[in-house]
């Protein structure tokens, strides 16, 4: 199957330049211990009640070390008409797709199709929740980061743009905000030249509603091809799924260890 957007991430093979680094150590404490302390200290206000805090230390620290969440999309029960889950994503976190190039996609319909069969599966995609997300890799701020719970989330405040977690990601989740951003929700700080993705509804995560937009909007329309929850839990929804039926990871031959989880693909 050809799945549209997914690729392999490249290295330098080999061909990267060598340097000397002997003398940038302490620079480098330096640049990281400013950033952190700006991230964490600083109070411009960006939106009512959105401040420079919104997204810095506060988001990490309420993250539970024993959960793993995660999301378990059924293919079987996702009709290729149905978007009520883009549409949820896009008014909960006040981004929209204008069908330009670089419109914002939080999520998107992906359709694939068996080459041998004909046989055709509409689904979701969105950031996957890496347990070793490429993006934080190659990240030189920090900006991308995975808490303790598993959800990967972008710092708008440290994040200075360069687009480098864009082109390491292999399921192509993150989108670069290009113009102003006007009317923006409380939870969800964002900003013009920063990067942007799936942050699995942290805000309502982390208030105690214990789901996420998408998966609400699935349940309405009675497809309920969506189940959120915590993948260590062997009692909930989820981890029982998982045991019960064959689910795959998209690209699972880069062994990242995906939150979000497939089956009937």
């Amino acid at each position: 199957m050809n799945i549209p957007g997914l690729k392999p991430t490249g290295g330098c093979g080999g061909g990267c330049a060598s340097k000397d680094t002997s003398n940038m150590k302490g620079a480098d404490m330096h640049r990281r211990d400013f950033l952190k302390s700006g991230a964490a200290m600083a109070t411009v206000t960006l939106a009512p009640g959105v401040t420079l805090m919104a997204m810095g230390s506060g988001v990490a620290a309420a993250a539970n070390p024993d959960t793993r969440w995660g999301l378990l999309i059924d293919a079987g029960k996702c009709p290729s008409d149905c978007s009520a889950c883009v549409t949820a994503c896009s008014n909960e976190h006040g981004w929209e797709d204008h069908g330009e190039p670089t419109d914002p996609q939080w999520i998107r319909k992906v359709t694939l199709k068996d080459r041998d069969t004909g046989r055709e599966n509409s689904l979701p995609v969105m950031c996957q929740h890496c347990e070793n997300p490429p993006c934080v890799d190659v990240c030189p701020t920090g900006a991308s980061f995975k808490r303790e719970d598993g959800i990967v989330l972008v710092d708008r405040h440290t994040c200075i743009g360069c687009r480098y977690c864009m082109m390491a990601c292999p399921f192509k989740a993150r989108s670069f905000v290009h113009h102003p951003v006007e009317n923006q929700k409380v939870s969800t700080p964002r900003g013009n030249g920063t990067v942007e993705g799936c942050n699995m509804c942290v805000h309502k995560l982390d208030r105690g509603d214990g789901t996420t937009a998408c998966v609400e909007a699935c349940s309405a329309t009675g497809n309920n091809a969506m189940i959120f929850g915590d993948m260590n839990d062997p009692e909930s929804d989820i981890s029982k799924a998982l045991a019960s039926y064959p689910s795959i990871e998209l690209r699972s031959d880069l062994k990242l260890n995906l939150g979000v989880r497939y089956q009937n693909i």
